[in-house]
């Protein structure tokens, strides 16, 4: 298999050379182009297609705010992660929500970054400490409502959707959550394709955050 192609864009040159000089390491993984503003990647997209970017929050010119709906809108399949010093819970939400694919610390060491890349690879989402707890904060302060009754009454999940709902919010895998629920883990993808439909989100993140909207992690099955 070819290596996971990625663009750092970041404007600290010190920054890129260390992230890059670090994944050099790693076989299945490699940085093809780095750009030091949000315009210079939305310029270079045009002529490299990486499978994620590496996106700083503040840049001169175009910062990684502006230029992530940017680059969603026109090259939805790259997965894009953000990076930023600040841990700001709700940044961390709305960045989530216009599609970033992972938020991780710019302090993150290079094993948290390269296990980020992969997993938002191939995954799609990289779920962690910092936003799991943002999702939690953001959400349960938008909506202060007793589930129980509102998740049956909108969505009517069975006690299956729900433990397989919960799990994917404790980050299982398919397959760790097909082990645990005893069923192969291409069910367990019709079971997540089925709750997106139900729910209306329209991804595993816009899952979590319905899980999490309707306080599902704190009901008992």
């Amino acid at each position: 298999m070819e290596p996971i192609k990625v663009l750092i864009a970041d404007d600290h040159v010190l920054y890129r050379a260390g992230v890059k000089t670090a994944l050099s390491s790693k076989n299945d993984v490699k940085v093809i182009a780095e750009a030091d503003n949000g315009m210079h990647l939305i310029t270079m997209l045009k002529m490299f297609q990486p499978d994620v970017i590496l996106l700083d929050i503040q840049m001169p010119v175009m910062d990684g705010i502006t230029a992530l709906p940017e680059i969603k809108k026109n090259w939805p399949e790259i997965k894009v992660i953000m990076l930023t010093m600040l841990e700001d819970h709700s940044m961390i939400t709305k960045l989530m929500e216009l599609g970033a694919n992972s938020y991780l610390s710019k302090t993150s060491d290079i094993e948290v970054i390269y296990e980020a890349i992969k997993t938002c690879f191939e995954q799609d989402y990289f779920f962690n400490a910092l936003t799991n707890k943002a999702l939690l904060t953001n959400l349960k302060q938008r909506n202060q409502i007793t589930p129980q009754k509102q998740v049956q009454q909108e969505a009517q999940l069975n006690d299956k959707e729900m433990l397989i709902l919960k799990l994917m919010c404790e980050e299982k895998t398919t397959k760790e959550i097909a082990d645990i629920v005893d069923l192969s883990p291409r069910t367990v993808e019709a079971i997540r394709d089925k709750l997106k439909v139900k729910t209306g989100a329209k991804s595993t993140a816009g899952l979590i955050m319905y899980a999490v909207k309707h306080n599902i992690l704190n009901d008992e099955l």
